[in-house]
């Protein structure tokens, strides 16, 4: 498996180290997940303003929130799935993550930034993977998931 994150920080409040260990807990988190062939998202870094905008303008919601993704394998009922040609990389779609949310969640939740940042990253890759918290059960499995993939990669909650 090869997966490959085109990333961007709008901000330039995440250093190369973040940055580094940021593509290491995807690079996990695909190998739990057992992802195969060539894969690829993007993953983009902003701040409030900016993540009130998308928000205001893809969901209705008028205000800040602390991930956003857009997963291209997600259809509509009236739309067809877009399906990599051979020997073509399959692509996720687009994970944004609000560097200010992540600083006050962190805050409020008593734990390190660094922890907050990987659940944000890894709540957004696995909304991309199809996974959802609409009902009880879908909650339980992804949220499951989430802490399977932070916990062994060393980002415990406290």
């Amino acid at each position: 498996m090869t997966m490959t994150i085109d990333m961007h920080d709008d901000t330039e409040k995440i250093s190369e180290e973040q940055q580094q260990w940021i593509i290491r807990l995807i690079d996990h988190a695909a190998d739990l997940l057992q992802l195969t062939g060539e894969v690829e998202c993007s993953l983009t870094f902003v701040g409030n303003p900016r993540i009130q905008e998308i928000n205001r303008e893809y969901r209705g919601i008028d205000r800040p929130t602390d991930v956003i993704s857009f997963a291209l394998e997600e259809i509509a009922d009236d739309e067809v799935p877009i399906l990599p040609e051979e020997g073509e990389p399959r692509v996720l779609g687009d994970i944004i993550v609000s560097i200010d949310k992540a600083r006050e969640q962190a805050a409020a939740y008593g734990h390190s930034f660094e922890r907050e940042l990987g659940f944000l990253v890894v709540h957004g890759l696995l909304h991309l993977l199809g996974y959802d918290h609409t009902s009880e059960t879908e909650e339980k499995e992804m949220f499951g998931l989430q802490e399977k993939i932070l916990s062994t990669f060393g980002l415990n909650r406290n």
